[in-house]
């Protein structure tokens, strides 16, 4: 069987991963790449753009290839390259199977702008550990009023689902005042969420508790549940920017119906407070751990 040339050294683009995550024991390393018109029924897909360029150019494939294609729906396919041209590939499917690898959390990641890099690199790390959509939100204390870099943080979450194995890529929104946002999403009985605030709220533990002690009641009558009781399937997650949320704002948010939360005793930048609400909520109601 023809291997891959693994010559592609960046760290923040990562091709191999085993194929026992997709059931395919006893097969070499494969590539994995991110094809959003890869559908099931496709019996060949030609390949253009910067897939492409990464079969031709940065791994040297060879005609008998093969590599793990995802659409970002949840679809998986094995393919093996038929053709090379200049600046496309023309592959067969092989098979194609589900990949749900997917927590069963639904999370939505609101952030107030940040500054610099910090949003690139909470972008990809709360795609690595599961982030749904990410919804950048303009507070009272944001040094950014506007942003052009959406397309840039799509494509960031893009290369960390494939990077981390994913089997859909988050959806980033377009940025948009908080307040709206928060009247917008809530008050809804089907949507939960948090809001962080450094200078009180409830802890981490005890919300994790109580809901868990409401879901084990509401598992009698879930119909008829109260919508604080039913199990928590979704949630928003809001973390503010540098100098965090007003108090103003965490009222409004909580005559909204979020909870507020706090991440302990100590103040955390606004990325790492990204990065560890969702690493805890993961922990605690999601698939991690």
């Amino acid at each position: 069987m023809p291997q891959i040339i693994h010559t592609f050294k960046r760290q923040d683009i990562v091709f191999s991963l085993s194929p026992e995550i997709y059931g395919l024991k006893g097969v070499i390393p494969l590539v994995r790449l991110f094809l959003p018109s890869a559908c099931v029924g496709d019996k060949t897909l030609t390949i253009s753009g910067e897939p492409a360029h990464y079969l031709l150019s940065v791994l040297r494939c060879r005609t008998g290839d093969m590599f793990i294609a995802f659409n970002g729906r949840g679809d998986c396919f094995r393919m093996a390259i038929d053709d090379l041209g200049k600046r496309t590939v023309t592959a067969s499917v092989l098979e194609s199977f589900p990949c749900n690898l997917e927590s069963g959390l639904h999370t939505v990641l609101v952030q107030g702008l940040l500054k610099g890099a910090k949003m690139d690199v909470v972008v990809q790390k709360a795609t690595e550990l599961g982030m749904n959509e990410f919804m950048p939100v303009v507070t009272e204390r944001s040094q950014l009023r506007d942003t052009r870099k959406v397309k840039r943080w799509q494509k960031i979450a893009e290369e960390a689902s494939r990077q981390s194995g994913r089997s859909v890529v988050p959806l980033v929104h377009e940025p948009i005042e908080f307040e709206h946002y928060a009247a917008m999403f809530f008050p809804n009985p089907e949507r939960r969420g948090f809001i962080f605030y450094e200078e009180e709220g409830t802890s981490l533990k005890d919300l994790y508790r109580m809901l868990r002690g409401n879901e084990r009641t509401a598992s009698e009558g879930a119909e008829k549940a109260d919508p604080e009781t039913r199990p928590l399937h979704s949630l928003h997650i809001c973390i503010g920017p540098e100098g965090g949320f007003t108090r103003d704002e965490v009222r409004f948010a909580q005559g909204m119906g979020f909870a507020v939360v706090s991440l302990g005793k100590r103040i955390l930048k606004a990325d790492t407070a990204a990065i560890s609400a969702m690493t805890l909520v993961q922990f605690l109601f999601g698939d991690m751990g």
